[in-house]
């Protein structure tokens, strides 16, 4: 709705009008953007609340003199399940003309759509062309989004979920089946990380539930759930084994937790990370040299990203 010069865009507004195929090209360019220094950001900074409660504040201004504005959210663990913990919060967008605050999103519904798009981006960019068999490990919001991006940019064959709650992983596999996804929910995770060609981690894990040992060469991994120092979804010898690519070198330097374990363990340096994913879309920087290659793609979110997808829905609206 608008009122006073101000529109509001909720969860569902948000859903009907940020589509996957055209949330993917509006990320590749926002990464490719920011590495360029195009679009800026300054480090997220959060609050420690306490009892595990996070408020995190991400500011950044779009290409030129386009939209700039901030995600604010909250990182809360559910009271029925300590060990997941659920984003909300908006994304605000101002004028740069005048300065005027004119688009206000959900942004727990963003993240959860420009997420599994910007994994779509860096799986394009950094997967062998010809992956058949994907791997998704984890049973929450985000296995559900990944699974309507990434058959966008690869034709997957097989597509196994792994979850520690076995039944919710085949409830998962179920409904994408009826979908028409070739989909089946696997118990054996070494097994089926065996047979990966890509793998995404979108757990809440706080200890590794992927090893390195496990990996096949040319396998291609997508580090997604964990955006904060401290709980890692992965160990040391699989960041030692890959390539390692970030969406933001600065971010990644202070809040890529299984980066920071590895690289206090004394398996990798600073310059084990090989580029930030824009670098790779801009030719400036090779991800995968040959099929032999593990290269892994660390997630942990660009406030520009949300910008640039609030920004495409406010455009919508004004159009509307």
């Amino acid at each position: 709705m608008e009122g006073s010069g101000l529109i509001t865009l909720d969860a569902a507004a948000v859903r009907a009008g940020l589509d996957y195929p055209g949330c993917i090209g509006m990320v590749r360019e926002a990464m490719k953007t920011l590495s360029a220094g195009v679009t800026l950001q300054l480090p997220r900074s959060i609050i420690d609340l306490g009892g595990g409660r996070l408020f995190g504040q991400m500011p950044g201004a779009l290409a030129g003199d386009d939209l700039f504005g901030a995600k604010l959210v909250s990182v809360f663990p559910e009271p029925e399940r300590p060990s997941i913990r659920r984003h909300r919060g908006l994304v605000v967008l101002f004028d740069p003309v005048d300065g005027r605050p004119v688009c206000v999103a959900d942004a727990e519904e963003i993240t959860h759509i420009r997420t599994a798009a910007a994994t779509a981006v860096a799986t394009d960019a950094l997967a062998r062309r010809d992956v058949r068999n994907l791997l998704l490990i984890g049973t929450g919001s985000q296995t559900r989004t990944h699974l309507k991006a990434l058959p966008l940019v690869r034709d997957f064959q097989h597509i196994l979920i792994w979850g520690r709650d076995t039944e919710k992983a085949a409830g998962l596999a179920a409904d994408a089946a009826r979908q028409g996804l070739p989909v089946s929910a696997v118990t054996d995770l070494p097994s089926a990380v065996a047979d990966a060609e890509v793998i995404c981690t979108l757990t809440g894990a706080s200890q590794p539930v992927l090893l390195g040992e496990w990996l096949r060469p040319g396998v291609h991994v997508n580090l997604v759930g964990s955006s904060v120092p401290g709980p890692v979804e992965v160990d040391g010898e699989l960041v030692r084994r890959c390539r390692y690519i970030v969406d933001s070198r600065a971010n990644a330097l202070v809040a890529a937790a299984e980066f920071l374990a590895a690289r206090q363990a004394g398996l990798v340096d600073d310059q084990h990370i090989v580029a930030e994913i824009g670098e790779v879309l801009l030719g400036r920087v090779t991800g995968r040299r040959d099929d032999t290659d593990i290269t892994a793609y660390k997630s942990l979110g660009h406030a520009v990203q949300d910008l640039a997808a609030a920004a495409h829905l406010y455009r919508r609206s004004l159009e509307r």
